[in-house]
């Protein structure tokens, strides 16, 4: 009897340990699921290459340094083309998939669609480069911003030209006006114009119907003596304005802002058109400092390009979701909604130095950190 009672003890005793070691062992198992969404195919798909790939590439980091609060992390990204029913569609494929938060989108358009569809489920997106204010609106708060918004790179840009380019009296400025990040950075390039020495003397504009004759823009700037042209829009049609100027002989200085960032990578542009172009942006390839030499010899190594600014962002995207996570204390094992809630709170209690800048948060979602001018030199992008 005595025999039989130490064997069923030791056989519970045996079960107890193995149910005491299931418990860490589904815990290990356990990980954060972070989606995102950007263009991976199509005319846009540098700015969404570039950054999913430096956030897989953070999430590669982090996992090897122990996690999120000792928890893995999954990373799933979808490809929407740059287009907005594309875009809700990779976020319904992310949903079913498990996604707890969101990079993403990569481009305005599509995220201002996603962003009304984080606040209907509650779900947290940090986007590292969807800029316009539209954005932060449309996510009712669910949505943040690791980039500058739209009426700060439009603001700071005048700003700079008026106050470290004297030599500049006339500007012509020339906007896409059926795109949200564009035409918002023009809108407050101009109003902050008014305070700056000196004068907006044309404006002119495209549609995405009419972005590959700019011959008559071009032409427009010239006649009215522009000697810097503001570009606030994206590299692709930026590429066919500098071809398009060089034929017509007209040579003024190009200023450009983020969207801009990736025309030194357009397939059969030549780049010495781009020599003397300028932008602000948050990040320069060939700052010195040991964090951004690590991340470019690490992205260069891995993906065979030196990476922009929107890979910055991506990579930065992800070591504040840890930072805000950590804060909160978050597990994997809470809802997507509970998730989303610590998140919005905890981002507005945390600062993150990272490759674009020290960053913090306000409550409407927005960061707060500082650019720097960049200039096209030997085809590559110098700090200025």
């Amino acid at each position: 009897m005595k025999k039989f009672t130490k064997v069923t003890s030791m056989a519970m005793a045996a079960a107890m340990v193995a149910s005491m070691l299931a418990v860490p062992a589904a815990a290990e198992e356990a990980a954060f699921k972070i989606g995102g969404i950007g263009p991976l195919t199509g005319a846009a798909a540098i700015y969404g290459n570039s950054a999913l790939n430096a956030v897989q590439m953070a999430v590669d980091e982090v996992n090897a340094a122990g996690g999120i609060n000792g928890y893995q992390v999954e990373f799933n990204a979808q490809d929407d083309e740059h287009d907005a029913e594309k875009s809700v569609n990779a976020y319904n494929t992310l949903k079913d998939w498990g996604m707890q938060m969101l990079v993403g989108t990569v481009t305005t358009t599509p995220c201002i669609a996603v962003a009304y569809e984080c606040a209907n489920d509650n779900l947290f997106a940090l986007t590292p480069s969807a800029s316009s204010p539209e954005v932060t609106a449309a996510g009712a708060g669910n949505v943040y911003q690791l980039c500058f918004t739209d009426p700060a790179q439009g603001t700071a840009s005048a700003q700079y030209i008026g106050e470290n380019m004297p030599e500049i009296t006339k500007v012509a400025v020339l906007y896409n006006s059926s795109d949200a990040y564009s035409t918002g950075i023009y809108e407050k390039f101009v109003e902050e114009a008014e305070a700056q020495a000196f004068e907006v003397v044309e404006t002119q504009t495209f549609t995405e119907d009419s972005n590959t004759d700019f011959s008559a823009q071009i032409q427009a700037c010239m006649d009215a003596g522009a000697e810097l042209v503001f570009l606030p829009f994206y590299y692709t049609e930026a590429s066919i304005v500098l071809k398009q100027a060089n034929e017509k002989e007209f040579a003024p200085v190009w200023f450009g802002v983020d969207g801009m960032d990736g025309i030194l990578g357009v397939e059969g542009f030549d780049t010495s058109l781009a020599e003397g172009v300028m932008l602000l942006t948050p990040f320069a390839a060939d700052a010195d400092d040991e964090a951004t030499k690590a991340f470019v010899a690490e992205f260069e190594e891995k993906f065979g390009d030196t990476p922009t600014q929107f890979a910055a962002d991506g990579y930065d995207c992800v070591y504040a979701l840890k930072a805000a996570l950590e804060e909160a204390g978050a597990t994997p094992d809470m809802s997507a909604s509970d998730i989303a809630d610590a998140l919005k709170d905890a981002f507005t209690k945390i600062e993150v130095t990272g490759l674009t800048g020290t960053m913090t948060w306000n409550e409407n979602c927005e960061v707060s950190k500082t650019p720097q001018a960049v200039v096209i030199k030997d085809g590559a992008y110098v700090a200025y």
